[in-house]
Parts: C-alpha cells; sequence; structure tokens
C-alpha cells in the first residue's frame, strides 16, 4: 500500500519516535549521545531519506559508499555529509544528493525532519532531512563518494531483524540489520529507516480505524 505523500508530511510535523526506534538497531555496546569530553569534536551533518514510488511501492534511495573511504567505508548509506559554515541541515542535504547522486535541488520536495542523534564511532551528529521525488530517479553517481544505488521498499523494514557479527573498525560486533540483495543495511542508516518506518506504522494504524 502507498503511503500518501501528504500523510508523510503530516506524520513528521507530529511528535517523532526518536531514540525508542534507534534503539531497535543499535549495534552492541554502541551510544546515541556524545560523552563530555566528545563533545567539542562533534561533527554535525544531515543525510536525505529520498523517497519515491515505484511499482506502487513506496522506495528509498539508498547508497553504496565505497571501500576507499575514510568513514563508513562499504555501508549501505544515505546521501549527506557535513554541515557546511552557514548552511542549514536541509541545505545540505540537498547539495550533498546533488554532489554524490546528481539529482537536482528543484526536483526534490521537503516534506520534514527525523529526529537526529549521535554516531559514535565517527562522532557525526545526524540531522536526517526526508524528500520527496514525484518520478523514479535518474542518477549520476560521484564515484568517488558512491559504488552503487539501490531502491529499497521501505516495507520491506521489519522485524524481526537479522543478526550478524561485522568487521568494524572498532573490531567485530554484534549488529541488527536487515539484508536486501546481497547488502547489509545497519548502523546509522538502519536506525534512520526504523524512526521512519515506525512514523509510516502510525499512519497506517490511523486509516485502519
Amino acid at each position: 500500500m502507498i503511503v500518501l505523500k501528504d500523510h508523510i508530511k503530516a506524520a513528521l510535523h507530529h511528535k517523532l519516535p526518536g531514540l525508542g526506534s534507534h534503539y531497535k538497531l543499535l549495534p552492541a555496546n554502541r551510544t546515541l549521545k556524545a560523552a563530555p569530553e566528545d563533545k567539542s569534536r562533534i561533527k554535525y551533518s544531515s543525510v536525505l531519506l529520498l523517497l519515491f514510488e515505484e511499482e506502487k511501492r513506496l522506495n528509498v534511495l539508498l547508497i553504496k559508499r565505497p571501500r576507499h573511504m575514510k568513514h563508513h567505508a562499504g555501508q549501505i548509506a544515505l546521501p549527506g555529509g557535513r554541515i557546511e559554515e552557514g548552511e542549514t541541515a536541509v541545505e545540505t542535504a540537498l547539495r550533498e544528493t546533488w554532489e554524490e547522486i546528481g539529482v537536482k535541488k528543484e526536483a526534490i520536495e521537503i516534506l520534514g525532519e527525523l529526529s537526529e542523534f549521535y554516531v559514535e564511532v565517527s562522532r557525526f551528529q545526524i540531522k536526517p532531512i526526508v524528500g520527496w521525488l514525484h518520478e523514479i530517479p535518474s542518477c549520476r553517481l560521484c564515484n568517488e563518494e558512491v559504488e552503487k544505488i539501490i531502491h529499497f521498499p521501505i516495507e520491506l523494514f521489519k522485524p524481526p531483524f537479522q543478526h550478524l557479527e561485522l568487521a568494524t573498525s572498532t573490531g567485530d560486533i554484534d549488529v541488527p540489520c536487515v539484508i536486501f540483495k546481497n547488502e547489509v543495511i545497519w548502523g546509522a542508516t538502519a536506525m534512520i529507516l526504523s524512526e521512519f518506518s515506525d512514523v509510516l506504522e502510525t499512519i497506517t494504524h490511523k486509516k485502519e480505524l
């Protein structure tokens, strides 16, 4: 079932699930808040959860980071990056989306925001922005930052979640995840999708009442 764009926009302007959704997909022994000694080193960033309809399903555009990248190498991610001086979180998300996958900001309707959270391993404070495309995206990839794109039907993001032991920069850890087309969706991306999926659940529940 396709959830209408206007329903998503309205839901994003009400109270969000926040940490309750994030903790469902939080890897073992990780935290979502910066320690006092790390607060001066936080890197503020934003990402774009880009939605579109394809084959009567609501999809999210995901990217895979190349293995040579400094942070989150080889991982499934959302377009985004560090907020530059003078930028808003929305402006950063739109700029990074254009730079990384070639989707123009004029084609994207901003619907709202999800809850921000801290990624301990990279010291990024992430603000997820939700955008809407009125057509299936035609992308031009920046090969330095994006290995490939994935059209992910959000209806597939649901429990029970799988668990894998993955090798990371801080050692092997147990991670809750979703596997799609042999790619592992985990970490920050999974936590963002978890909250968005819970937002959609509230919309669906209201429709059924």
